[in-house]
């Protein structure tokens, strides 16, 4: 018998990759989404009070301003009254501009932050420029089947979405 395919090697590098195995597959589809990849929501709160109603939208996808302007105005988010107890809203808050796209150290939105003036402080990521291109070949019927909704609906189209994944599925 070759040395090669003795049991106790084949036992090893089985155990090798169990062990190994998730972790490669998490990095290959990091590294394979490349511009597509955005660190989702850890934070409990965040996942409560925003995921509540809508996918909670990884911080880094949107600039500080961003955030801070959308937190400043709960009591008018998107048609909604999203207001909080301030303590939560300072704690969500705080989150949001510690994980933003221009926050210090953040390297996931570099892309879809490009050609995004430094002063703006854009409230939708569906009105982004990388998103928009990215999404022009969506028909107007795609965006009005009511699987999908809305252009906010990421998980309709992109199933990895919550996980922060946004590959083309």
């Amino acid at each position: 018998m070759s040395a090669l395919y003795k049991p106790s090697r084949l036992r090893a590098a089985l155990s090798v990759l169990l062990v190994l195995g998730p972790g490669f597959f998490v990095l290959d589809r990091a590294l394979a989404g490349g511009g597509h990849y955005y660190p989702p929501v850890s934070d409990p709160l965040v996942i409560e009070e925003c995921g509540g109603c809508h996918m909670a939208y990884p911080p880094s996808m949107l600039p500080a301003r961003s955030w801070q302007a959308m937190m400043a105005s709960l009591d008018q988010h998107f048609g909604d009254d999203a207001s909080l107890p301030a303590a939560s809203a300072a704690r969500i808050e705080r989150y949001l501009m510690w994980h933003a796209g221009d926050a210090a150290g953040s390297r996931h939105a570099g892309k879809l932050l490009r050609g995004v003036s430094a002063s703006a402080a854009p409230q939708r990521i569906s009105e982004l420029p990388k998103w928009v291109r990215e999404h022009r070949e969506v028909s107007r019927a795609e965006w009005a089947d009511p699987k999908v909704g809305s252009k906010a609906n990421c998980p309709a189209c992109h199933r990895d979405a919550e996980r922060g994944y946004f590959d083309d599925d």
